[in-house]
């Protein structure tokens, strides 16, 4: 089978990554659950920013945010070896500009993802990961955002949401901890 990760906050804790670097950035305590309890993507509303704030605010830590201690969901490296173990090819399709697409890609790899030659994809936007996704014929794709996730409604493919409070809302099938992937699989 063919499996499709998107990389940030599906299988890495990217947003929870950048509320730390938010907080120790602008000398803040903002608490964890408050965090948690956010139910859009964006962060910056949790610090008092506008908008245009926590945009200048991202790009402006973009490298440390990407490139930096970012961890990896819990089991989310050893459920992408045992798939491949298994036979399955896994490919990654990030949003991620052009400009992150090598770096991206070795961060995975030392990182310890198994990523294999011609599967990471990089550099579209939110909305064209539908094509990518038809092209390679995947038969599950997992991403976070509601946006690409509802894009992909109509295709003939199990696609799965990584939990978050933002994607709640959204009434397909999801994944809390990639442990629960393997238990899907047939085997």
């Amino acid at each position: 089978m063919r499996f499709g990760f998107d990389i940030d906050d599906t299988l890495i804790n990217l947003r929870e990554h950048a509320f730390h670097v938010y907080n120790r950035k602008l000398n803040k305590q903002i608490g964890l659950e408050q965090f948690q309890d956010l139910n859009k993507i964006p962060i910056h509303d949790l610090f008092g920013m506008t908008m245009e704030e926590g945009k200048l605010m991202w790009n402006t830590h973009r490298e440390e945010i990407y490139y930096s201690a970012c961890p990896p969901f819990p089991n989310a490296i050893e459920v992408l070896h045992e798939l491949v173990r298994r036979g399955h090819e896994v490919y990654y399709i990030t949003a991620r500009t052009s400009e992150h697409c090598e770096r991206t890609s070795s961060w995975l790899v030392q990182a310890g993802f198994p990523v294999k030659e011609g599967h990471f994809f990089c550099g579209m936007s939110d909305t064209q990961k539908v094509h990518i996704i038809q092209e390679l014929e995947l038969d599950y794709y997992f991403d976070d955002k509601p946006a690409v996730l509802e894009t992909l409604t109509e295709l003939s493919i199990n696609i799965y949401a990584k939990d978050s409070s933002y994607n709640r809302h959204i009434d397909i099938p999801r994944i809390g901890c990639w442990n629960e992937l393997i238990r899907l699989l047939p085997e």
